[in-house]
């Protein structure tokens, strides 16, 4: 069974992205912010991120620079509510930028195209 981590302060995303992904057959592990899903990806190595960008204390351009450092190949997909942010040079490093929405199928295609 593939495992997808997830991390985002909001509560309510990170929920409803577990029942989602869990409906969909994945171990799902979550963070509410960057310096514990750095240690979740240290201490049990997902298939995929799914990663917020706008957190308290590191924000998730640098969590994405030290999950890269410390795992290339892990697929990182960056789900923010900023489109802005897809010209960030430092997201250019994941492998997808999904918007987020109330509608979260085009997340969940991303997710099932990079797992395989």
């Amino acid at each position: 069974m593939k495992k997808i981590l997830i991390v985002d302060d909001d509560e309510s995303i990170q929920l409803l992205y577990q029942e989602e992904f869990k409906d969909e057959g994945y171990q799902v592990a979550a963070a509410l912010n960057g310096e514990d899903a750095l240690e979740l990806f240290r201490q049990s190595p997902p298939d995929l991120v799914i990663l917020d960008i706008q957190m308290p204390g590191l924000n998730g351009i640098e969590v994405l620079r030290q999950m890269k450092m410390i795992n290339p190949a892990v697929p990182v997909v960056i789900s923010s509510a900023y489109n802005e942010y897809k010209q960030d040079l430092g997201a250019w490093a994941s492998d997808e930028y999904v918007v987020k929405s109330s509608d979260i199928s085009e997340l969940k295609m991303t997710v099932r195209r990079l797992l395989g």
